[in-house]
């Protein structure tokens, strides 16, 4: 059996390989996603009957099944730079000039391509093989973010062709991108989650990479268009577009719109073209992107300090549109925040019907001087959800009055009270019924506690039945109880029930991001549950050692610290563990040993040999921590020029002050 296995398991590699080129290379897709999705299921099959024909390389292998416990760093050999932007076509006209001039001759053409509103991200393929994905970070330095790289189905994990023929090392630039209609699915099941909406695609995307469990990450449908080499032996092609060309025949996806362009006017054509269809692409662009096309002309114009002289980019003008406020809505959030609402007469903007707009806070209300039946310009400027950017006040109907800022909640009726030395209103009310919905679903939502079969509706009844008014009292729920609710069969009972028990065992950091801590979102529970280790030992974190943690600012370490020491919410925590939910504690990989083990140590300032994140990785490899704050836990703050508060404060706690010479002698 084994030998025929490998035999079909090998076939079948080759299959799924072949289809993901035709679906996201040559955008020619022969076979229907069920007929891919047999082919998938049962290389899965064969691979589980055989474990030891398992390798790294699989189409089955995209998804980590452990989660990481942080992200390293990756250095880039080449830097990836930033751009230069331009606004118009005299903009441009004037790049061309600048380009003209660097070469002393008009002898010269174009690539123009769509910038594709994403995040750069490098890959890098050591002989044909997949080995490291990294975000752009600054620059130099970026995040290894491989196990979620892998997980997008655009990207080969093994290039095509001669092997022969691959370079030993290829290192491809490019942008993960979230489509659209990914976007708004994701959106709607965080609304309906009770999580908060993510602005644009790119800031999904951005979330995306840098969470901690790829199996998450798998379910974004992020997807990836190459456009540039970084480190490589020799050039992929004589010119840009010829290595494009390459990237294909090796199977990585190139954006099927990009045009050459012999000249400056032509540039301009293609570029106002597409400023005016780009709402019929499946994915969000803010732009376009204009290149010297021939390689030895690039190395000629060089580099200014932070962007190349041979490339560009065209920025496209904010999208608006005209519409009418049909009525004002105040939302109430699970922390309590009251929230104003638009509703809009529908309008088409930027691809999609938009019918309500965030007024964020009744400060911006106000400054707008938006009223029940105003005619508004509303804008998306590259963010997916829109916002009331303008009033036509010479269009106001008469009698239209300013709405009124709630003295009380909309939902319960309790006192609201305004952030000191901040902009949002909430509910005072412990009790209120809106807010315990919207804990509720936030609690039981995917990137949370990823209690399945929870709708809204459900969610709805039982908070007003009165089941449930905390979330502990979801894992004090029966099957006699849910099944005596609308629409709730012995089937959809059970289904409850099992999804609830299934969540008992999350890791750690979802039930931290599920207590709804003000400021702590799923990103600051991994760098929580990843220091401390144990919810109990958050709990009894003092203020100074949250604020100890590398990436846990004031802010954040007080919200943790009131909500730890509030009686009410130490009740709730108990309850949840009585029911018997056991989070999973993060699985600690064996830390780096070296000079500086035991010790915590915070970079401020400007050094002369090091960038402070060259700075941080030194520490974190010679066994040290590196934090972003200073505290009495901290042992040594690596001072350089211009260190600012953080010098300060370390003279004020007493904390011992070294210069770049003394930290080169500690390693």
């Amino acid at each position: 059996m084994t030998a025929d296995a490998k035999k079909r398991i090998e076939q079948l590699r080759a299959e799924i390989r072949r289809h993901d080129y035709l679906y996201y290379v040559q955008n020619q897709p022969v076979i229907s996603d069920q007929q891919y999705d047999k082919l998938f299921a049962e290389l899965k099959g064969l691979e589980e009957k055989e474990p030891q024909l398992i390798t790294p390389d699989s189409p089955t292998q995209r998804v980590s099944e452990r989660p990481l416990e942080g992200f390293a760093t990756v250095r880039h050999i080449v830097p990836m730079l930033s751009m230069d932007n331009t606004y118009n076509a005299e903009e441009l006209r004037a790049f061309d000039e600048r380009v003209a001039k660097g070469l002393g001759h008009r002898d010269y053409d174009y690539v123009v391509e769509l910038k594709i509103d994403g995040v750069a991200t490098s890959l890098r393929y050591e002989r044909g093989i997949l080995a490291t994905g990294a975000t752009r970070g600054d620059g130099r330095v970026g995040d290894d973010v491989t196990a979620n790289v892998r997980t997008i189905k655009a990207i080969p994990l093994i290039l095509l062709g001669d092997a022969g023929k691959i370079p030993a090392i290829l290192e491809v630039r490019g942008e993960v991108y979230m489509p659209t209609k990914a976007f708004a699915e994701l959106n709607k099941q965080r609304e309906k989650a009770g999580e908060m909406l993510f602005a644009n695609p790119r800031n999904a995307t951005a979330g995306s990479l840098k969470l901690l469990d790829s199996k998450i990450t798998a379910q974004r449908m992020l997807s990836f268009f190459a456009y540039a080499t970084g480190e490589l032996p020799q050039p992929l092609g004589k010119d840009h577009y010829e290595t494009l060309q390459t990237f294909k025949k090796l199977g990585l996806p190139v954006n099927p719109h990009i045009k050459k362009a012999k000249n400056i006017d032509e540039v301009i054509e293609i570029c106002n073209d597409w400023e005016n269809k780009r709402q019929d692409l499946p994915y969000q662009i803010d732009g376009m992107v204009v290149k010297v096309n021939r390689l030895d002309q690039r190395e000629i114009l060089g580099y200014t300090g932070r962007a190349p002289r041979w490339c560009i980019s065209y920025k496209f003008a904010a999208e608006q549109a005209e519409t009418v406020v049909e009525s004002i809505d105040v939302q109430v959030g699970k922390g309590g925040t009251l929230t104003p609402v638009a509703n809009l007469t529908p309008v088409f903007l930027a691809g999609t019907t938009v019918k309500r707009a965030s007024l964020h806070n009744f400060d911006q209300m106000k400054r707008l001087d938006v009223r029940e039946g105003d005619t508004v310009v509303i804008e998306k400027a590259g963010e997916i959800i829109p916002q009331v950017v303008e009033v036509k006040k010479e269009r106001r109907k008469a009698g239209a009055a300013p709405f009124k800022t709630p003295k009380k909640c909309p939902n319960c009726g309790g006192d609201v009270k305004k952030d000191e030395d901040g902009v949002y209103i909430r509910c005072l009310n412990p009790d209120c019924l809106g807010k315990l919905k919207e804990r509720i679903r936030y609690f039981a939502g995917r990137g949370q506690m990823d209690i399945e079969n929870m709708g809204e509706a459900l969610i709805d009844q039982l908070a007003e039945t009165g089941l449930v008014k905390n979330v502990a009292d979801i894992y004090k729920l029966k099957k006699e109880d849910v099944v005596e609710l609308e629409r709730m069969a012995e089937k959809s009972a059970q289904n409850v029930i099992d999804s609830i028990e299934a969540s008992k065992t999350r890791p750690l950091w979802r039930l931290v991001a599920g207590l709804g801590i003000r400021h702590i979102g799923s990103q600051t529970a991994q760098v929580l549950a990843e220091q401390f280790g144990s919810l109990d030992a958050i709990i009894k974190a003092s203020q100074d050692e949250l604020q100890a943690v590398e990436q846990i600012g004031p802010k954040v370490a007080e919200s943790v610290y009131e909500f730890s020491h509030n009686d009410r919410n130490i009740a709730v925590i108990n309850e949840l563990l009585s029911a018997g939910v056991k989070p999973e504690p993060p699985k600690k990989e064996a830390k780096a040993k070296g000079k500086l083990t035991g010790k915590t140590i915070v970079v401020t300032g400007i050094l002369a040999g090091f960038s402070r994140e060259q700075a941080e990785e030194a520490i974190r490899k010679a066994g040290g921590k590196a934090s972003s704050s200073v505290s009495r836990n901290t042992d040594f703050v690596l001072a350089g020029e211009n260190p600012g508060s953080k010098l300060d404060k370390a003279l004020k706690l007493g904390v011992e002050v070294i210069n770049e010479k003394q930290f080169v002698e500690m390693l």
